[in-house]
């Protein structure tokens, strides 16, 4: 039997050999030092394989933790005393962009592209159009007072 069948046959599956050819690779790897040695690295890798080799790395979720809880300690202590959310944005950036939205939504009217549009597509293209900015409109106030909730109920001595 040449070494490269014989090692064919171990790396494959030893189980679904028949018995005769068992004891043929058996009998070569016993007489051939080469492919003694192979199976030995082959079977190390197997083990090392099925074992866990890496070792367990350290778990650090308690100081992680530690530290965004005092992030935020430090956040709710600084943001105390403005009138900044966490996105960044004052209540005074807030109505700026809302200003601009709306002023942006409404002068759509305006432009030269929408008349020759309503021309072509007739008035039925306004439904759309005005569900989008009904949308737009909606979400960016529900964002506005979500986001400025707190603020609010305080203001309007509200309570949840």
């Amino acid at each position: 039997m040449k070494c490269n069948d014989a090692l064919d046959m171990v790396y494959e599956s030893e189980e679904a050999l028949p018995l005769g050819k068992r004891l043929s690779v058996a009998f070569h790897i016993i007489l051939c030092g080469q492919c003694a040695a192979h199976l030995g690295n082959y079977e190390k890798a197997r083990f090392l394989l099925k074992t866990e080799f890496f070792p367990p790395s350290p778990d650090f979720s308690d100081s992680i933790m530690n530290s965004i809880y005092r992030e935020d300690e430090e956040y709710e202590e600084e943001a105390s005393g403005h009138l900044m959310e966490a996105g960044g944005f004052s209540v005074r950036g807030w109505v700026i962009a809302g200003l601009a939205l709306i002023i942006s939504l409404a002068t759509i009217f305006f432009g030269q592209d929408f008349a020759s549009i309503v021309r072509d597509q007739g008035s039925s293209y306004l439904i759309p159009l005005g569900i989008l900015i009904g949308v737009a409109i909606t979400v960016y106030g529900a964002l506005f007072i979500g986001s400025h909730l707190k603020e609010f109920s305080e203001k309007f001595k509200l309570k949840f």
